[in-house]
């Protein structure tokens, strides 16, 4: 029996009901697809693919045709799964009209729910012209790695009560212009609790604290396939990188050595028709 798909107001439905929800990104198929196995809620196609898949320092020079070759496989891959795909830098700033021309890529041509992008209230009127479009925008504030250089680096963000009442006004402003669900990325938990409770929509927390509606992680963080740095906020469920060295190292060996592959793993003729050949 295939599983329903998620929906946004099987999502809102959560928050009213106190449920928590479940978020992972996703980059391809095998992943979506286990994702799916899993009855993850939602996934995340997000623009950390640059930096976890395509070997990148930042997000910033992820391009959009990048991100769709990656929601198709993940869409392919995911048939319950509620799929959020992640807008680059770039494709939404430069204007109202070429921000939903982009967005409505990953609906048309990547078969996505929705889209994802950063910013607080400035942010506002491109998520509601999106969102008059047609299309789903779940929003992103707190750290904002596109912007991480105007942030002054990957640093926690709404730790004084001057900039905790901006990210306050930031999701209320989002909300207000249509979005159904925001990302809160590295912000003191007592903030996150504070505004998961001011918003009717659901809340995703990544390094926010436990009391937002949902948690998102990085699934290559999850796994431990990503070995250049570990965020604070990342619990590493199993550590796949070792594992994955030692099989190929033990695959090298056996292959120089002559052990792979043996004969359970090779097609057999007869004698009589080598002869022949």
């Amino acid at each position: 029996m295939s599983q329903k798909k998620m929906t946004i107001a099987d999502l809102q439905q959560k928050k009213a009901a106190g449920l928590k929800i479940t978020m992972v990104t996703a980059y391809d198929y095998p992943t979506a697809h286990l994702a799916d196995q899993a009855k993850i809620d939602t996934i995340l196609v997000g623009d950390s693919l640059g930096m976890v898949v395509l070997g990148y320092d930042t997000t910033v020079p992820v391009s959009m045709d990048e991100m769709i070759h990656h929601c198709k496989a993940v869409c392919r891959g995911s048939k319950g799964s509620f799929i959020i795909g992640d807008m680059p830098f770039m494709s939404y700033q430069v204007s109202i009209e070429r921000a939903i021309e982009n967005a409505g890529r990953f609906i048309k041509e990547a078969g996505c729910d929705s889209v994802k992008l950063e910013g607080g209230r400035e942010m506002s009127p491109v998520v509601r012209a999106i969102v008059d479009a047609g299309i789903p925008v779940c929003a992103h504030i707190g750290l904002t790695p596109q912007t991480a250089t105007k942030l002054s680096g990957f640093r926690v963000q709404g730790k004084d009560a001057e900039s905790g009442r901006k990210l306050i006004e930031d999701a209320k402003a989002l909300e207000t212009a249509g979005a159904f669900m925001i990302v809160m990325e590295c912000i003191p938990d007592l903030l996150a609790a504070r505004i998961t409770k001011t918003l009717t929509i659901p809340t995703i927390g990544i390094g926010a604290g436990k009391d937002c509606d949902g948690q998102v992680l990085v699934y290559h963080d999850l796994v431990g396939l990503f070995e250049r740095f570990t965020p604070k906020f990342v619990k590493q469920y199993v550590n796949l990188a070792p594992q994955i060295r030692r099989a190929l190292s033990e695959y090298k060996k056996e292959v120089e050595e002559g052990v792979f592959p043996g004969a359970e793993h090779s097609f057999a003729m007869s004698a009589e028709e080598a002869e022949k050949m």
